[in-house]
């Protein structure tokens, strides 16, 4: 890394440490630059705003989670047992993070309102790594043929927006939603089957 990488994530590294410990509300970019011994000046040649280093934060995470839906998407499993983990991993790992810090979930209420074209092209990232097992499942005759498979990964990710937005959960128990999971997941995959009609059909 170069020093403007260094300088960035140490930044980034600070803001994180702060915003767990007091949360996104009580947090400051005078704060944040007084962690890293710099002054607010320099902090905004590489964060624009606070905001910024929310979604920062927030891609940070997910970019481990897509290198796991990729890995996923690769597998020579069938294809309804890779959406199968490709969903509760999703619910699983982000249950996890809220459950050990809870003022992430602030960070995620703050980037849904103010950033919501971010939470639009997380959504088709994954879509990418969806699609991907939706087309192999098809060409192996586990799936109906699909019309148009990224439409299909668009209606399943709405059908499962409880279980993948810590703001939706309800303040439900893991085994709850995971239950509710299974049951959506059996009704989307049985759809999804080659034996399955079609509305047309």
């Amino acid at each position: 890394m170069n020093d403007i990488t260094d300088t960035r994530e140490q930044i980034l590294n600070a803001a994180m440490e702060r915003i767990h410990h007091y949360g996104y509300g009580k947090t400051t970019m005078s704060e944040i630059a007084r962690d890293c011994s710099m002054s607010a000046g320099n902090i905004y040649r590489f964060f624009a705003s606070k905001i910024d280093i929310a979604e920062a934060m927030a891609r940070k995470f997910n970019a481990k989670v897509f290198e796991d839906y990729a890995a996923i998407a690769r597998k020579k499993t069938s294809a309804s047992s890779r959406l199968r983990e490709f969903f509760e991993m999703s619910l699983e790992r982000t249950y996890s993070a809220i459950e050990e810090d809870a003022k992430i979930l602030e960070v995620a209420n703050v980037l849904k309102q103010e950033r919501p074209l971010y939470f639009n092209e997380q959504m088709a990232q994954e879509r990418v790594y969806m699609v991907q097992i939706l087309n192999d499942g098809v060409q192996s005759g586990e799936f109906r043929p699909l019309d148009r498979p990224e439409e299909t990964a668009e209606f399943m990710q709405s059908a499962l927006m409880k279980f993948r937005f810590p703001q939706l959960f309800s303040a439900l128990s893991l085994p709850k939603l995971q239950r509710e999971l299974d049951g959506v997941l059996n009704l989307l995959l049985a759809s999804l089957s080659c034996g399955a009609r079609t509305p047309d059909s």
